[in-house]
């Protein structure tokens, strides 16, 4: 590993700290150097707050030697007036002669401009620095500017035979069955501050009523995305409780918004996807954790429209019920959480 290697690296370590916290901008980590020894760094935490970079100068105490400093930066600086002004601007007052990029930024408000006001205002700029790695930190940030819909994540939990859920009896109540251990559960409940919204069909909500937050872990709730064809949903659900941002998807539209719920329209004899992604779009989610029912996950598969798989495999066995979603589980990573299994994929395609 070189010396730009190194910092970018740090600067991946430190933009990690924003996962969950800086939709809808990106996560970005920048370090300052003088003499292979770090004077400042930074992260950004929170739209609408400061970027990396400028944590980064704000944090270096001697400022006389940013004049003779390399900045380095996991993503490209903005160059355009958002919430903040642009970071282009910040390095080239501050004067620091040198600034290393890991990768361009893919939305059409930067895109190159940033480096190339950089390169005009006479900074010496290298571009590529373990861009791939930098490419993966944001590949929920890449995917909505380059793919126009969010980055989707498949997941579910199913029994040693393959099951979703057991038969259900007439009188039984409305809650889940839990099919994984509780240290799995928690693990799922990061995953929802994680992704920035979570999406589940109609029989999920009608049979378990979930709340669809993140009870087991601190962090932001993500938006609840539900797909109501018929408005069967009950509105005594917690779905409907306004507590979280959601946005409800059916053939009609029977109920009128409130401040955090939200209904849509779309054409159901159409195929949805494309529509539900677009509505995601429009309202800038950049990533979706889709988490049931078999339904609504076998569609994703089946369009091949999803970047990773989670399925956790726990111990009990139904014998009839609920089958699991099918996808090809070829080139898998296997995890053992107690006596759970969990499986993960990814799609490259």
């Amino acid at each position: 590993m070189n010396i730009q290697e190194k910092y970018i690296k740090r600067c991946i370590e430190l933009a990690q700290n924003g996962l969950g916290t800086t939709y809808p901008n990106p996560m970005v980590g920048s370090v300052i150097v003088y003499e292979d020894q770090i004077i400042g760094e930074g992260w950004h935490k929170k739209a609408g707050e400061p970027h990396a970079e400028v944590n980064a100068v704000k944090s270096v105490k001697d400022k006389s030697l940013l004049k003779k400093a390399t900045i380095y930066v996991s993503l490209e600086p903005c160059s355009h007036f958002g919430k903040t002004p642009p970071c282009c601007d910040l390095i080239i007052a501050n004067e620091i002669p040198n600034v290393v990029v890991g990768t361009v930024d893919p939305n059409e408000k930067v895109a190159g401009r940033g480096i190339l006001k950089l390169i005009e205002a006479g900074a010496n700029v290298t571009v590529g620095v373990l861009e791939k790695e930098c490419n993966e930190l944001n590949k929920r940030f890449f995917t909505f500017h380059q793919k126009k819909r969010p980055y989707i994540i498949l997941k579910w939990a199913e029994s040693q035979d393959g099951y979703l859920a057991p038969e259900k009896t007439p009188d039984q109540d409305r809650k889940p069955i839990w099919i994984t251990n509780q240290y799995s559960r928690q693990l799922v409940h990061k995953w929802r501050t994680e992704e920035q919204a979570i999406l589940v069909g109609t029989q999920t909500v009608v049979d378990d009523n979930p709340k669809l937050n993140a009870r087991d872990w601190s962090g932001t709730n993500p938006v609840r995305v539900i797909i109501d064809r018929e408005n069967k949903i009950e509105t005594n659900s917690f779905v409907f409780d306004d507590s979280v941002k959601t946005i409800v998807f059916s053939n009609e539209k029977i109920k009128s918004s409130t401040e955090n719920t939200q209904f849509e329209v779309i054409d159901f004899s159409k195929n949805t996807i494309p529509q539900i992604l677009d509505v995601l779009y429009q309202n800038q989610i950049q990533s979706i954790i889709i988490e049931g029912g078999r339904q609504t996950l076998q569609s994703f598969i089946d369009e091949n429209i999803w970047d990773e798989v989670r399925v956790f495999i726990g111990k009990p066995s139904f014998g009839s019920g609920t089958k699991a979603p099918v996808i090809s589980r070829k080139n898998s990573i296997k995890t053992t959480i107690i006596n759970d299994e969990l499986i993960q994929i990814r799609n490259y395609d």
